[in-house]
This record gives C-alpha cells, structure tokens and sequence, in this order.
C-alpha cells in the first residue's frame, strides 16, 4: 500500500519514440528499514534509493514506474517496475546494468534482472494479478532469530482448517471495502484469486493472490482470519464483511514485516496494449497516482 504522503513520480506519458527505451527491472529488498516504496522527502524509500542510484550510473535523472507500491515494513523478492531511458546511454547488453547497481545499491535492496521491453509495457497497468506471501509464527518463543524480519510472532493456538475455510468465504470477485483503507476516486472491487494457508510446525504462511490490491487489503485479510483461526470469530463474520461499504473497525491489521511481495504476472508482449486499456477501465486512478497494492 502507498503512503498518504507518497508523491508521484510515474512518467507522465508511455514511452516509444525520441530515442527512448524502456526497461524492466526485477527487484527485491528487505523492506525493514525503508518507509515504504514510493520517494518521499527526507525519508529513506526503495524507489528514492533506485532512483538515486540508477540515475548516477546513467548520469542522469530517471523515474520509476512500479507494479505495486508496497508500504513500510512491507519485503518484496518479485517487485517489478519500469524505467524510459535515452538509448544512448544504455550499455550494448542492457543487463549489465546490474552488476553496476550491485556496487552503489545498499544490501538491502537489489535490482536481479534488467531487461529491455516494448513501449506498451507498463508494470502497474500491464500486471495481470499479484502475489504475496504472509508469514506469522505461534511458538511460545517467539520468531527464529534469522527470521525475525519477515515473520510475526502470534503465540495463539492456531486452527489451520478454520482459518483455510475461511478465507475460502472471500475468493472471487467482491467489494473489499471492509478491508481497505479508503482513497478518494479509488475503486476496491477486487478479484481474490487465491486465499490458501500452508503450515510447516508453528510457521503458518497464507499464499494470497488477486488481479490487484487495495490500500491494506492483503493484511486486513490476514488480520481477520487470524481472528478467525484463534477462535475469537467465525467464518460467517468474515463472509459477512463482503457486504459492508466501508472499512471495518472490527478487522485487526496484520503487522506489515509479515508481508512479501513475491510475484507479479503479465500477458504475452502481443497483449500488453489491450490488458493496459482493461485496466484503466476497470481502475480509478487515485489523485496522488498510487497504485493500489499492500
């Protein structure tokens, strides 16, 4: 999810002729000590840190484009975003680029992959749906010590079923407004793909998929079946959400460190231009340009 604060800094338009090309760069970073995606003044984000470095490798001030401005505290290992830059000044093999980032960017944040593509695409509106990961734990000790940055301590009795037959009650095409932090001019209809748990001892991981997010949505989720799973609500409640209009006081939002942005899917290069006109379409574009995800 993107801060109330956050600025724009998407291109104002796609790009294609006068010399520019576009770039795709696969990233990951450890979200703990950034606030958030999206630049912000005076305050440490993964965008401004990509930006900044990006741009002294280029000698030259570049912008960023990204498939899902994720919130402070939020990780990523499969963020993606895209980058017009003057043809001239890119290297003959654009992926050497990152070898070059390795040596400015801090170690927390890494850019994998370069990767030069067509004009029509674009990582926020090209994306066909989204993937995060959440990780919480209920041993009485606590987090195991080399995860404690991606993982919640919960130490509750969890109940696995329940929490699974639950989030079954919320697949498909909804209203999510229970469970999003309102944006004016901001639609929170959504398509919930995938709502799965999976536990291996005290570690339990929900596996959370969706055509896009809202603002707090995949935590708000979280947060309610966790309810659910301790026993404090029941799987009818939960269902019951769907039909309100409004954020929800009664949902307990999930800590942000549990969250990871590991996946994002597009369509085949031939299809990019018509998932981008779907998807302005069907997506209000909120007045401070944030895109809607976790």
């Amino acid at each position: 999810m993107v801060s109330a604060h956050a600025e724009s800094n998407e291109p104002a338009a796609p790009t294609g002729d006068g010399g520019l090309v576009r770039l795709r760069l696969d990233i990951s970073y450890d979200g703990t000590d950034f606030s958030g995606w999206a630049r912000q003044t005076d305050l440490r984000t993964v965008c401004g840190e990509i930006e900044d470095k990006l741009g002294t490798v280029l000698r030259q001030p570049v912008q960023l484009t990204v498939a899902g401005r994720t919130d402070a505290g939020v990780h990523a290992t499969g963020q993606v975003a895209h980058v017009d830059v003057p043809g001239e000044l890119l290297p003959d093999d654009p992926s050497r680029l990152v070898r070059r980032l390795a040596r400015f960017l801090p170690k927390d944040v890494r850019v994998k992959q370069i990767s030069v593509v067509p004009g029509e695409f674009d990582a926020r509106f090209s994306a066909m749906r989204r993937y995060y990961e959440y990780r919480v734990t209920n041993a009485a000790f606590g987090v195991e010590p080399l995860r404690a940055r991606d993982t919640v301590s919960y130490p509750k009795p969890l109940d696995l079923g329940a929490m699974q037959e639950a989030s079954n009650r919320l697949l498909g095409l909804h209203n999510f407004a229970a469970f999003c932090k309102r944006r004016e001019g901001a639609t929170t209809v959504r398509e919930l793909q995938r709502f799965d748990w999976a536990q291996e001892g005290t570690v339990f991981t929900a596996y959370v998929n969706a055509d896009a997010f809202c603002w707090s949505m995949v935590r708000s989720l979280v947060g309610a079946v966790l309810s659910v799973g301790e026993g404090r609500r029941t799987a009818d409640w939960l269902a019951g959400l769907l039909d309100e209009t409004s954020r929800s006081s009664s949902i307990l939002v999930a800590p942000a460190h549990g969250l990871s942005l590991v996946r994002v899917d597009y369509p085949d290069y031939s299809e990019l231009a018509a998932r981008n006109a779907i998807t302005r379409e069907t997506r209000e574009i909120p007045p401070s340009g944030g895109c809607c995800g976790d």
